[in-house]
């Protein structure tokens, strides 16, 4: 996939109401493939509306939503599981992480299916984001800012051409923050892949491509 396009999209809750000041909503938008956006937003304006949009879970909207020319209001369960299994990956704002599993348990689940990183990697991308010692705990006594680094390491065990990340650092600070989008910079530009990021304040220090309010 080398770009999603929004034409005139609004969420359905946002009526007909005209919106001043966002370059998404009612706008014409394209991210592309290798660009990294920043989408800096107010709470409820409706960034996880957004990323919910644009993985195909949500379609309370109104305009047209494409990937690569294609609208996709009306794909079915085929072109889903194609698309999220080679095409996409998403870091929820809630994570959706198994508190019962350990943290090593919920991206090992992931990566079994997708056979897409080696157990040394999932090791070692643990110490890099300062989690190593966590490897056996169980997700549900974890801080939410250690559940936010499982749930990264979780959603880059996949193939991906764009990242969609729903404020993925609100619960770090400035030094896990900073180690967090390293990672996500390396790993998105060895795979020249596009990065959606939403945040409301905080959000990792990359060379974003655009900045955008939402």
């Amino acid at each position: 996939m080398e770009a999603i396009e929004l034409l005139q999209v609004i969420p359905d809750a946002f009526g007909g109401r005209e919106l001043s000041g966002s370059e998404v909503w009612q706008a014409k938008q394209t991210f592309r493939r290798g660009e990294l956006c920043l989408i800096e937003a107010v709470s409820g304006a409706g960034k996880s509306s957004l990323c919910g949009y644009l993985y195909g879970y949500r379609k309370d909207y109104r305009g047209t939503i494409s990937f690569d020319g294609q609208a996709i209001r009306q794909w079915g369960r085929a072109e889903w599981r194609e698309c999220r299994n080679n095409h996409l990956s998403i870091l929820f704002q809630d994570l959706r992480l198994f508190p019962e599993l350990t943290a090593s348990e919920n991206v090992r689940l992931k990566n079994r299916l997708t056979r897409y990183k080696s157990e040394e990697w999932i090791r070692a991308a643990f110490e890099r984001v300062g989690i190593a010692d966590k490897w056996e705990a169980p997700v549900g006594k974890l801080s939410f800012g250690q559940q936010q680094r499982v749930a990264l390491i979780r959603a880059l065990c996949q193939p991906f051409d764009f990242m969609l990340l729903d404020e993925p650092v609100s619960h770090l600070d400035a030094a896990n923050s900073r180690i967090a989008g390293e990672l996500l910079s390396e790993e998105v530009g060895q795979r020249e892949a596009g990065l959606i990021l939403t945040s409301i304040g905080l959000h990792p220090e990359m060379k974003y491509s655009k900045i955008l309010r939402l």
